[in-house]
């Protein structure tokens, strides 16, 4: 892991688990001074998958923070994708498997982290395989889900969350396959897929994603596939996207199919170019270190962005900028800086 010298370095601890960490995820803090996560582990000893929530203490007696269990839930297969929404009276957890199921929990921070299973989509039909990537729509109201089989589907809740109804919005049948998903706005949402392609969809109009962005300007360096997208609630024209071999790239919506390399493929050889030459799992705009600043940066530039890689680096990517490298992170949205470090392998 590489730091590179900063004024204010983030803390950055190592929280050693017996466990596969399959991803982690911030939930929404009752009080000031409660952080709990939830965290998705993987036995391989007892082949056991189970989420559990953890109550996370950033000022104990020692040096680094402890994590607590306080609830679990047992999963039927291996975690696959696992997002939440923040804008609900109690955390919601979408959790999709790898047998192609989709279950959303809730969880009562109050009342010491107690997680319930509220509903559960497993219907043969539902996904042919893994469910690649969920995402959550903020408010808890819907959930999309994609897969590698060309799948993408829309859950919907009703009532309080006990029942689940979803439709099926574009089956590829297989031609095309799905790996990430993010929600842009209540109608709107991007995926991401193989060949660095992303897609654009909107509810409001049937037959499949309304643009496309092809992934053909890497001009065969590489064949990638992505594996994260984000969308900055001010700047919904761009999407931003991580994947493989240490790639990180945006595409302004306005620009047709000219994308924005920040690193990997596409940018040549220069050293300063390649963060990592290893899959980017995860992006995150950094909506925090810069968020007074927002208004001052041109709709062209690309904002501050976080990225995390399968060889163990945290980085800051500022488009013209070299990179600020501090295995799987997850950005507190209550506080403007990452508090714990947990690594996406066995320890």
């Amino acid at each position: 892991m590489a730091f590179a010298e900063s004024q204010n370095p983030l803390r950055v601890h190592r929280i050693p688990q017996s466990r596969y960490i399959d991803a982690v995820r911030w939930l929404s803090p009752v009080s000031p001074s409660d952080r709990f996560a939830a965290i998705a582990y993987f036995d391989a000893d007892t082949n056991s998958p189970s989420i559990e929530i953890a109550y996370v203490d950033p000022n104990p007696q020692s040096s680094s923070p402890t994590l607590t269990p306080q609830s679990s839930w047992t999963s039927p297969s291996r975690i696959s994708s696992l997002k939440t929404a923040h804008s609900t009276p109690q955390p919601l957890l979408a959790a999709a498997t790898f047998s192609g199921s989709l279950h959303i929990l809730a969880s009562d921070l109050i009342n010491g982290g107690v997680m319930e299973s509220e509903a559960t989509v497993s219907e043969l039909g539902f996904h042919s395989g893994p469910v690649s990537a969920v995402d959550l729509r903020e408010g808890g109201t819907e959930c999309v889900s994609v897969g590698e089989d060309g799948r993408v589907n829309l859950v919907s809740f009703v009532g309080d969350s006990s029942k689940l109804s979803y439709r099926r919005i574009f089956d590829a049948n297989g031609l095309v396959g799905y790996t990430a998903v993010k929600w842009a706005s209540p109608s709107e949402f991007a995926t991401g897929g193989y060949g660095f392609g992303i897609q654009w969809w909107d509810q409001r109009t049937s037959g499949g994603p309304v643009l496309q962005f092809k992934g053909n300007w890497c001009q065969g360096k590489t064949s990638g596939i992505v594996h994260s997208i984000d969308i900055h609630p001010s700047r919904k024209h761009t999407c931003l996207a991580g994947g493989s071999s240490g790639t990180v790239f945006a595409w302004d919506r306005r620009a047709a199919q000219q994308p924005i390399v920040l690193s990997g493929a596409g940018t040549g050889e220069a050293p300063n170019s390649l963060l990592s030459e290893s899959e980017v799992w995860e992006v995150q705009y950094d909506r925090y270190t810069r968020r007074s600043n927002i208004s001052n940066i041109s709709s062209t530039r690309i904002l501050p962005v976080m990225i995390c890689s399968e060889d163990g680096i945290l980085a800051v990517i500022e488009q013209g900028k070299q990179f600020l490298k501090h295995n799987y992170y997850e950005l507190d949205r209550t506080i403007a800086k990452v508090e714990t470090y947990i690594k996406r392998s066995h320890c």
